[in-house]
């Protein structure tokens, strides 16, 4: 089956209301690592929903995670947002970001236990539906929720926004159970066409059902409001930058994807 890379611009459908959103702490364990992090959804919407995980950048369980979990919450969907590195660690410098998500990428079994361990707390709810999970990645956690896909984890789609391409793990034919959404900036320094077309060859040779998508002028970071304060100024990665229309662009094409 063939991926298709597109390089795509959308019209903006808005954001979602995020009135009446309940948001609590969670706690859960992979083996003995303590995982602390957020739930968020609509109590006042009756019956079983989807539940999308939210997968953190590289600094960690930060603002821009707990935001889009309380958008996907707004779009009537139940959404835990992760944390991966354990006991609410975060990072503050490039070499201790760098650290902790590349001891998770080049180490996988551990990096899967997490990510399994995190869909405990949305099936035990009375309004999920255990078979309808999902996973949604920025940054770093890109390569995450793709190697989630990658090694067969029972998700009905994965989403990687301004995500690293690269794997320590390709796809094997048929393994892909996830529909695999990709979208990246056309203008981010970390990203090139190379890898976009690698990914859209990996993927497409496995049978994957996925789609890439490219926005021109978008660099890394493009759905962070604070990528350039946060990760241009304290992280020293001036190639980060928010772009509203990529943001809201991207965002009207996760949600097709997910209600699709």
């Amino acid at each position: 089956m063939q991926c298709t890379a597109l390089i795509l611009i959308f019209l903006s459908l808005g954001a979602e209301a995020n009135a009446g959103i309940t948001e609590r702490e969670i706690d859960y364990t992979s083996g003995d690592v303590v995982l602390k992090g957020l739930l968020a959804h609509d109590a006042a919407l009756p019956g079983r929903r989807p539940a999308v995980l939210v997968v953190h950048e590289w600094a960690g369980l930060n603002a821009h995670a707990r935001h889009d979990a309380r958008r996907l919450a707004a779009a009537v969907y139940v959404a835990p947002a992760l944390h991966m590195y354990g006991k609410a660690r975060q990072a503050h410098r490039p070499m201790e970001a760098l650290m902790l998500s590349t001891q998770l990428r080049m180490n996988l079994p551990p990096m899967h236990a997490r990510s399994d361990a995190a869909r405990d707390p949305p099936r035990a709810r009375s309004n999920v539906n255990p078979r309808r999970l999902a996973a949604i990645g920025y940054c770093f956690a890109g390569g995450v929720v793709r190697d989630m896909a990658r090694a067969g984890e029972d998700l009905r789609g994965v989403v990687s926004v301004h995500g690293v391409l690269d794997t320590t793990a390709r796809a094997k034919a048929g393994a892909i159970k996830a529909q695999v959404l990709v979208l990246t900036g056309g203008a981010a320094p970390c990203v090139t066409k190379d890898q976009v077309d690698a990914l859209a060859l990996e993927l497409g040779a496995a049978g994957a059902r996925c789609q890439i998508v490219t926005y021109p002028g978008a660099k890394h970071s493009s759905t962070n409001p604070a990528a350039k304060e946060y990760d241009g100024k304290e992280f020293d990665m001036p190639g980060d930058e928010y772009s509203a229309d990529a943001d809201q662009q991207s965002w009207t094409q996760i949600l097709r994807f997910w209600r699709r």
